[in-house]
């Protein structure tokens, strides 16, 4: 099982960060190490002192493919989730001024948190979907997947060029604007629509 994610996929989180607009889907990978499930908290790491939430949709690959035309990538994910890429900010600013990869502000063990699974059948349009992200019940980020610069099956096409996708692969979509950094007591909601499906805290 691998961790792919999309980067710069909302134009609101790009200005936020101020980033250039990408001509096509900007990849980074997670280990299988950096999955949080069941609502763990999450203890925050000594080797960062500015660790961000940024709050996305999670698609779960169903079936294996590689070249897959855009037309057919309905067919390769069956699930929909939520999930946080917890970014080490201070560790990648570092990297990128040193014009290094930044891995290990990404992939850090339990950078990842995932929510359980909604059937991809349970929406009438998977890219019309609300979601959002609460810290200690205070709105922080909210977004739709209609604002999304690729979309989940162009990104999912895109992929497979290069990776083979296999059952049990889950692809980050990207996150909206509102990313901020997290703190020792705070306590992360999340949701899909009105449903909760986050709620761990930061210890």
């Amino acid at each position: 099982m691998k961790i792919l994610a999309i980067g710069r996929n909302y134009g609101d989180h790009i200005k936020e960060l101020k980033n250039e607009r990408p001509d096509e889907p900007v990849i980074f990978t997670k280990p299988d190490t950096a999955i949080l499930k069941n609502n763990d908290p999450f203890y925050y790491p000594p080797y960062s002192n500015d660790i961000h939430h940024e709050v996305e949709l999670v698609v779960r690959i169903c079936k294996e493919g590689k070249f897959v035309k855009e037309e057919h990538s309905h067919k390769y994910y069956d699930k929909i989730g939520l999930g946080i890429d917890f970014t080490a900010r201070d560790l990648q600013t570092k990297a990128k001024e040193k014009g290094l990869p930044w891995a290990i502000a990404k992939g850090f063990n339990g950078s990842a948190p995932i929510s359980d699974w909604i059937e991809k059948g349970e929406f009438e349009d998977i890219q019309n979907i609300n979601f959002s992200l609460k810290v200690n019940g205070e709105l922080k980020q909210s977004g739709n997947s209609e604002l999304m610069l690729f979309s989940i099956d162009y990104i999912i096409s895109y992929l497979s060029k290069f990776f083979t996708l296999k059952t049990g692969d889950i692809i980050f979509t990207g996150t909206p604007k509102g990313v901020g950094p997290i703190n020792i007591g705070d306590r992360l909601e999340g949701y899909i629509e009105d449903k909760k499906l986050l709620d761990f805290e930061i210890k």
